[in-house]
């Protein structure tokens, strides 16, 4: 949920940036993205695979990897207007899906669910890498969904957030700069490698979970992608406002609202 939050609320910003703290969280342009769809989608495929597959199997991640597939692929047809690249929307209609090379923070989007189903560090590569490879390949794609991923499980375990930044500098991104350092210069992109530091940044500086989405959202750039990523550490560090859950459920419809509740009850296992 935390990642679905963040995307909902970046998403009206996404083409129109808002460098600043100071927004409504909420309105009426606010809408489910690709962010959303996409994490629900591998939630579902998470729920299927360990109905299917014994986990720690040669076959779990093989079978991860081709049930990520088909929920994507079924997700992103059912909702093909939720602002899908080009890129991945023509390997969501694709009758033989491959592997693209992408580097693009659409690896690091969907990744969340990835963290509450992992029961180790290594499960949480194995799985981010199984979930990920299918479209996004590049070895920045599968560095950005990883380090997402990392950043969940490390503040589930209850990792502080310096034991949280010095893992991501020494394995994956330095994080030598401050968001207000970046702000003014920074632009609107979809690789991860100048996303997903940035999204962990707003997290690190931030001082609850509405505030790490505040923070990822005025920085500009891919608003929605930021919040998300930001918002998923957020809601594993701080848990989620019930009020903020409650008017973000709202954006859902019946089919979506059904996937979620099922996630709920299997995280709770």
């Amino acid at each position: 949920m935390g990642a679905i939050i963040g995307g909902i609320v970046g998403s009206r910003f996404e083409w129109n940036n808002h460098k600043d703290k100071h927004f409504e969280l909420f309105t009426e342009d606010c809408r489910m993205t690709d962010d959303s769809i996409m994490t629900l989608a591998v939630a579902k495929a998470l729920m299927e695979t360990e109905k299917a597959s014994v986990r720690g199997s040669n076959d779990h991640a093989s079978l991860l990897a081709k049930m990520s597939i088909r929920y994507m692929q079924e997700f992103g047809r059912r909702y093909p207007e939720c602002g899908f690249s080009r890129a991945f929307f023509q390997w969501i209609v694709s009758d033989d899906p491959q592997p693209y090379d992408s580097f693009g923070d659409g690896a690091a989007m969907r990744v969340s669910p990835v963290a509450y189903a992992a029961k180790s560090e290594n499960e949480v590569r194995r799985l981010s890498a199984a979930v990920t490879g299918i479209s996004h390949n590049h070895a920045e794609g599968l560095k950005g969904a990883e380090a997402t991923t990392m950043a969940i499980y490390l503040a589930r375990s209850g990792s502080s957030k310096d034991e949280i930044r010095n893992r991501i500098s020494a394995d994956y991104y330095r994080l030598d700069f401050t968001l207000d350092g970046i702000r003014d210069a920074y632009r609107f992109t979809t690789d991860c490698q100048a996303t997903v530091p940035q999204a962990i940044e707003a997290f690190l500086e931030s001082t609850s979970y509405e505030d790490a989405i505040r923070n990822a959202v005025s920085l500009g750039g891919d608003s929605d992608t930021l919040a998300a990523i930001a918002g998923a550490i957020g809601e594993a560090h701080y848990g989620i406002p019930e009020q903020i859950k409650e008017r973000a459920l709202t954006y859902f419809d019946a089919e979506q609202l059904s996937v979620y509740e099922d996630w709920v009850r299997f995280a709770r296992n």
